[in-house]
């Protein structure tokens, strides 16, 4: 039991990564809150699984590009749980087009989405972490945060940024017994690729070594070793879980 008895707060968890973090904490004995955009029939069926492992559960209707809404969330996750001891910045959307033809609200909505989110539930959670004087703050980047990707401008900075505020965040709390990392996945099998045409899957799996796409579990495990003090002199790093792509 890794986790037992630590509170996580994870943000777009009802599906993909985030609920396969979720789920992979829930089985070392950890308690979860987590965050997605509105109470649906797909976060109820994530809680319950959740809820089955035995740990208790709790889900939150919210905007995590909403800076307030952000720190709403975070008050009643503390007053509800009294303590949190993981954040997972896991909220993202694409809006993938060339850079000629990205409007500004492209634009906008993926940096408000997935940089701004993980700005403003670390910076909410951080005064709760530095009381308790330990934490661990993990941030979903991306392969193409590192290696930038045609037709993906807005993502690619948006990911390259979370590194960076990972980095910058480490370095301002580590004296308080916080850690922060990031995780970069490569090309991962979702319901999002999963759509892709099977010549298009064809082509991204010839670019990868291991000649496969990760699963969502196997970002989860990186999430896990993060998240656990098999890390715990581990801060300000960028794991990449790409089966070697470059």
């Amino acid at each position: 039991m890794l986790l037992e008895n630590k509170v996580a707060l994870i943000t777009g968890a009802a599906r993909g990564i985030g609920k396969q973090i979720a789920l992979a904490f829930a089985r070392e004995g950890c308690h979860i809150a987590f965050t997605d955009l509105a109470l649906d029939e797909v976060t109820t069926a994530t809680a319950e699984e959740l809820r089955s492992m035995g740990v208790r559960v709790e889900a939150y209707a919210s905007d995590a590009s909403d800076f307030e809404a952000a720190h709403a969330v975070v008050e009643q996750v503390t007053e509800a749980f009294g303590r949190i001891d993981i954040l997972v910045n896991n909220a993202g959307i694409t809006r993938d087009t060339l850079l000629m033809r990205m409007t500004e609200q492209q634009w906008d909505q993926v940096i408000q989405v997935n940089l701004k989110s993980a700005f403003n539930f670390t910076h909410a959670v951080s005064p709760v972490m530095m009381r308790q004087r330990s934490g661990a703050i993990i941030s979903l980047s991306s392969v193409v945060g590192i290696n930038g990707n045609a037709g993906q401008a807005n993502y690619a900075a948006s990911k390259a940024g979370i590194i960076a505020l990972t980095k910058s965040v480490a370095k301002e709390l580590g004296s308080r017994g916080i850690r922060a990392n990031a995780i970069a996945p490569g090309f991962i099998i979702t319901d999002m690729t999963k759509a892709l045409s099977e010549d298009t899957l064809k082509q991204f799996v010839s670019m990868i070594p291991m000649r496969r796409g990760g699963e969502p579990e196997e970002v989860a495990k990186v999430a896990l070793f993060l998240a656990s003090d098999l890390s715990s002199y581990v801060s300000g790093q960028v794991i990449q879980v790409n089966g070697a792509m470059a």
